[in-house]
C-alpha cells in the first residue's frame, strides 16, 4: 500500500490551497484518514481525520479554517485549507488506516508535502 500526497506548495498568507492523498495497492477497505503536520522543531500534529462514514475531527487550530473530505471510490481524501497563515507552514502527512487482501489494518503514512505560508 502506498498513500501520495499532493498540492503543497507556496501560498501568501489569505490564501488557499488543496492537498490530496490518494491510496493505492491490493486494498480491502480503508477506516480513517487524515492528515497531520509536522513544523520544523515541533512534534506531529494531527489536523483533521475523516471516517469511512464521513465523521470528521479537526484540532482546535483549524477549526472553521480547514475541511477534510475523502472519496471512497477514488481512496482518496482532500484536505481543503482557507486562509492561510504563516503558522500553518510544515509537512503535511497523509495518514489511512488501511486493511488490504493479505493483510489487518495497519496504519499507513505518506512522504508528505510541504505547505509554506509567506506572511
Amino acid at each position: 500500500v502506498q498513500l501520495q500526497a499532493s498540492g503543497g506548495g507556496l501560498v501568501q498568507a489569505g490564501g488557499s490551497l488543496r492537498l490530496s492523498c490518494v491510496a493505492a495497492g491490493s486494498i480491502f477497505s480503508i477506516n480513517v484518514m487524515g492528515w497531520y503536520r509536522q513544523a520544523p522543531g515541533k512534534q506531529r500534529e494531527l489536523v483533521a481525520a475523516i471516517t469511512s462514514g464521513g465523521s470528521t475531527d479537526y484540532a482546535d487550530s483549524v477549526k472553521g479554517q480547514f475541511t477534510i473530505s475523502r472519496d471512497n471510490a477514488k481512496n482518496t481524501v482532500y484536505l481543503q485549507m482557507n486562509n492561510l497563515k504563516p503558522e500553518d507552514t510544515a509537512v503535511y502527512y497523509c495518514n489511512a488506516n488501511i486493511a488490504t487482501m493479505t493483510s489487518r489494518s495497519m496504519y499507513y503514512w505518506g512522504k508528505g508535502t510541504q505547505v509554506t505560508v509567506s506572511s
